[in-house]
């Protein structure tokens, strides 16, 4: 599974379908790839189980399937704890930094700001 969201371009895919269904023609001008790449990794996505397709009119329409990204999200569970620690604490320090940016502003302001005329 890593080994196919490991390519870019196929989680560029990824991402897209995320939101909603698209056709190939859709994800083509997107991501500014050539119908045949976009449907090489679309290949490779529906051989994984990552995608299914559904025929609409003229057109396929490709949909994400959750399942196998469920898998990898099950996987990564454990691991969490590694990085949550830091993220929390990275969360804290921009609060931090939000909090003192009005009064950074405000002596900005005292200092850049010209002197009225007499």
């Amino acid at each position: 599974m890593f080994d196919i969201i490991a390519e870019p371009n196929r989680r560029a895919i990824l991402s897209l379908l995320v939101s909603s269904q698209q056709s190939v023609g859709e994800i083509e001008r997107q991501l500014r790839m050539p119908q045949p790449t976009v449907s090489k990794h679309l290949r490779v996505l529906r051989e994984a189980g990552f995608v299914e397709s559904t025929v609409d009119a003229q057109r396929r329409l490709y949909r994400l399937k959750p399942e196998p990204l469920q898998e990898i999200d099950a996987w990564l569970a454990p691991f969490r704890r590694f990085w949550s620690a830091h993220v929390d604490a990275l969360e804290r320090h921009l609060d931090r930094m939000d909090q003192s940016t009005p009064t950074k502003r405000k002596d900005k302001e005292k200092t850049t700001r010209p002197k009225p005329r007499t």
